[in-house]
């Protein structure tokens, strides 16, 4: 009996070799491929978020996303740049149109994608790099923001 299930065994291993094989295809990206335009953006865009972390560190000394609020000056700055809300309220009037109480301002102010996108609309697009003098003048951002703003142009 063990013989017959040895052999049995066996006899399928060898015409599991049998089985024709076909050639696996290589392996394809999903989507279309970046331009080249695309990608330089996309390097433009990371260069930008990489200086919004940068600053974020020196302004509050916190890194990213954190679920801790980070107040300053007693209270009156807030979240990891360090905005005084009605410097976020002024700015989200100006940019999309919306008034935002004092609590969805300071409740923007910590969230940390949304505080960067806003910081990063008086940076690059209303020129309010003196916003964070201290922090500017440490990192160099003026610096920082012009070599951006070339390599956006070209």
């Amino acid at each position: 009996m063990k013989a017959t299930v040895l052999a049995f065994g066996l006899s399928s291993l060898a015409l599991g070799a049998c089985v024709h094989q076909t050639a696996q295809q290589p392996r394809q990206m999903p989507g279309p491929a970046m331009s080249i335009a695309e990608a330089k953006a996309a390097a433009v865009e990371s260069r930008k978020d990489e200086m919004m972390r940068e600053l974020a560190t020196c302004e509050s000394g916190g890194h990213g996303e954190s679920d801790r609020p980070i107040y300053g000056f007693r209270g009156m700055f807030v979240g990891r740049f360090q905005f005084m809300p009605t410097t976020v309220r002024a700015m989200v009037q100006q940019r999309d149109g919306m008034v935002l109480s004092l609590r969805e301002a300071t409740d923007l102010a910590h969230d940390y994608e949304r505080a960067k996108d806003l910081a990063k609309y008086m940076i690059f697009e209303q020129g309010q790099v003196s916003a964070w003098p201290a922090c500017a003048r440490k990192l160099g951002l003026y610096q920082q923001v012009s070599e951006i703003q070339s390599a956006q142009a070209q």
